[in-house]
């Protein structure tokens, strides 16, 4: 607006010091013609951009009027009240309660901590359990099973310090929400805390055991969960195809995890750094790794079928699950119409990862009274487990090695 003053003033003092003449009809327009020209070349960018600014500028102060959601009032305690609406208006919490669950479910994680300043009544909504169940669902559902959530409800029963335990989480929390929350209302509300903060472990002494604070120990990588990975340790030759439970850590810079690997026999704890997600999952069964799992599913087993059988090299190491398919016996020609391999008692399980001959390419378990088969030269067998999902088949094929093993 500046730029187009200054022009217009020059031009208007240029034209009236030029010599007091008769000039032709012409001229009058060529001026007009030059003036509009220049504010055309040089602003009309910038008045189009004023234009909209000042148009959406208007908008949001036709909805602010509406839904006064600004407007709060701050009490002596330096807490935050219900927004108050001057204009008599509808405010957001005037919304049917199905109505408003519906938006905030749809905020994203940063939409939905700007959400819980506002007001007191907000506040209790947005970290309701319901909302954060389903967040942890969405993103960590994959790699967080039942085990995981004891083991953080053990961690809360175990904690000596209550109390430190909750500052501990306010201080998670406070880091999460400080990208999105007004530096002003950060500011009030720590120093509400630490003028009050007997007030402050009554009123979240409820809140510990949470949805919301078991998203932030894990969001913030303060919590180690057990989960299982694939090809452990940067894809070790040793361990392709089989996936062995560990301790994870996740790691916000780098969107990644640090994996914690319990001893084997006399070797120390092993950790990798950089796991990816598509080399995670969670336990698919309640079996703890130095346990055997007992297999539900034997009698069902047929040639073809994918899946996961137990192993491990001795009986100091824990059990990891590795994938193979089941074969046919030798006096099987493999003809699906003649084959009777599913009547016999035995069961032939292939390894196709190593080359034939390697004495890991295949091994025989006895369907009806299977337990732990093996010994000390080529590990022990323990539960089998039947693949049916065409999901869980295909992330194995995915990490098939490039070469064949020995």
């Amino acid at each position: 607006m500046l730029l187009y003053f200054l022009i217009t003033c020059f031009s208007f003092i240029f034209l009236r010091s030029l010599p007091l003449k008769t000039l032709p009809s012409w001229a009058s327009e060529v001026r007009l013609l030059s003036l509009w020209f220049w504010k055309e070349l040089f602003l009309f960018p910038y008045f189009e951009s004023l234009r909209n600014t000042l148009f959406r500028a208007s908008y949001l102060t036709t909805i602010h009027s509406k839904i006064s959601m600004k407007k709060m009032n701050l009490t002596s305690n330096g807490k935050l009240e219900n927004p108050v609406d001057d204009t008599g208006g509808m405010s957001i919490l005037d919304l049917p309660e199905l109505a408003l669950d519906c938006i905030l479910e749809r905020l994203t994680t940063a939409g939905l901590c700007t959400m819980a300043c506002v007001c007191t009544s907000l506040r209790e909504r947005c970290i309701s359990d319901h909302l954060w169940e389903r967040r942890i669902k969405q993103k960590w559902g994959r790699i967080i099973g039942r085990a995981a959530y004891r083991e953080w409800q053990f961690q809360i029963a175990s904690s000596k310090d209550f109390g430190s335990c909750e500052q501990g989480k306010q201080k998670g929390l406070m880091k999460l929400l400080s990208t999105v929350w007004p530096i002003s209302l950060m500011k009030s509300k720590d120093d509400n805390n630490n003028n009050n903060n007997n007030n402050f472990k009554h009123s979240n002494s409820s809140r510990v055991n949470s949805i919301l604070s078991w998203y932030l120990a894990v969001e913030t990588g303060r919590f180690w969960f057990p989960a299982q990975v694939y090809n452990r340790e940067n894809g070790h030759v040793g361990f392709m195809l089989s996936c062995y439970d560990a301790e994870l850590s996740y790691d916000p810079q780098t969107d990644t995890f640090r994996a914690r690997y319990p001893p084997h026999g006399r070797r120390a704890v092993a950790i990798e750094t950089g796991v990816q997600w598509e080399r995670l999952r969670a336990p698919p069964v309640d079996t703890s790794p130095h346990d055997l799992h007992i297999s539900d599913c034997l009698n069902d087993l047929r040639p073809g079928d994918h899946i996961e059988i137990q192993w491990r090299r001795n009986k100091e190491f824990p059990y990891g699950w590795w994938y193979g398919v089941v074969g046919h016996l030798e006096s099987c020609d493999g003809n699906e119409n003649y084959c009777r391999c599913h009547n016999s008692n035995a069961v032939v399980l292939e390894f196709h990862q190593y080359t034939r001959g390697s004495r890991w390419r295949c091994t025989m378990i006895n369907r009806k009274d299977h337990r732990e088969e093996g010994n000390e030269a080529d590990g022990f067998y323990g539960g089998i487990r039947k693949l049916n999902s065409k999901e869980e088949i295909s992330r194995w094929k995915q990490l098939w090695p490039t070469e064949v093993l020995e």
